[in-house]
């Protein structure tokens, strides 16, 4: 049996979508008036933050002879859309759980606007994680849970625990959900279940939860590993219109080279725990991309694109070559 919170939250969705659908391409921000009318705000410039520093210094981590991330070092200057590219194991996972606290450094610091990150503990720590949003492969999605709650479970840091164990949430907060499920392009499932959605849907709603944070950073944890590469690329679209509009960090955990070259503005690559490139895409060339694969001559770019025309591409060489 549903809450009487849930139940309260699918009468303010079936209010709202039609409005979504009404105002599709034009809505920025919900919010409730003195008279408890739902006004809606037109589009309005969003990159609208200032510049911030993120410093990573020496940062190591270990798990008991094994040097996971070793001495890594980073400084972001500005807001910007960053990848991250390396091997499976290269440390990629363990620097974003560290970056977000999910998991404490061994040695090094990280400090972000001049406050060492490192040593945040109880609701300094939380504060922190909802500045900085993470955003897993697997989506970590209340499966038979609605949307709209899914989303709203961003809120959660700021609640209190009596409104957490009933559900309930103020109608501005529901507003905010469903703008932001519409400027993804997923309004529409705002009342489903997460489980009825496909990977490329639940990722969106991944990313949805994460922007009710209103983070000044969004960690991507191999966001699109899961995903074919039609839904790969809408969510790395979604991401870089993210940090376009909102000026907010994005730091996405890649595998593949093609799509840190088209998304990112800047790209480190790692290798066995160590920081062993940090550049522009442009200098992302076939050596380096060796380099921080630890690959021989015969490395393919291909073999791990995800882009739709790379694929294509590839199988076109196949085809011709099984008639050769």
């Amino acid at each position: 049996m549903r809450s009487n919170g849930a139940r309260c939250a699918d009468a303010a969705v079936a209010e709202i979508l039609p409005l979504c659908h009404e105002n599709r391409g034009k809505l920025q921000k919900f919010y409730i008036d003195d008279t408890n009318d739902l006004v809606i705000m037109r589009r309005q410039s969003r990159n609208q933050r200032g510049p911030h520093v993120l410093r990573i210094n020496k940062l190591t981590k270990r798990f008991g002879d094994k040097t996971a991330v070793d001495a890594a070092t980073l400084d972001i200057d500005k807001p910007c859309m960053l990848g991250i590219i390396g091997r499976s194991g290269a440390g990629k996972s363990t620097l974003l759980r560290m970056l977000n606290r999910l998991g404490d450094a061994t040695e090094g610091s990280i400090t972000f606007e001049g406050r060492d990150i490192t040593r945040l503990k109880g609701k300094d720590k939380r504060a922190w994680q909802s500045d900085c949003a993470m955003i897993f492969q697997q989506f970590n999605l209340v499966p038979r849970m609605d949307v709209v709650s899914n989303v709203l479970h961003g809120t959660l840091n700021h609640r209190s625990t009596l409104a957490t164990m009933f559900n309930l949430y103020p109608m501005s907060d529901i507003h905010k959900a469903i703008d932001i499920l519409d400027r993804l392009g997923i309004a529409d499932h705002a009342p489903k279940r997460a489980e009825a959605l496909s990977g490329g849907q639940q990722q969106r709603v991944a990313i949805a939860r994460a922007l009710m944070q209103d983070p000044k950073i969004i960690l991507a944890d191999e966001p699109i590993a899961s995903l074919d590469p039609m839904n790969a690329q809408t969510v790395m679209e979604a991401l870089r219109r993210i940090h376009e509009e909102d000026g907010r960090t994005v730091v996405a955990n890649l595998h593949t080279l093609d799509t840190a070259r088209r998304y990112c503005d800047r790209v480190v690559g790692m290798r066995d725990g160590r920081i062993v490139f940090d550049g522009l895409p442009e200098q992302l060339t076939t050596g380096v991309a060796r380099e921080i694969y630890g690959a021989g001559a015969d490395f393919s770019e291909a073999a791990t694109s995800t882009a739709i025309e790379t694929l294509e591409q590839t199988e076109a060489v196949r085809t011709a070559e099984a008639y050769v």
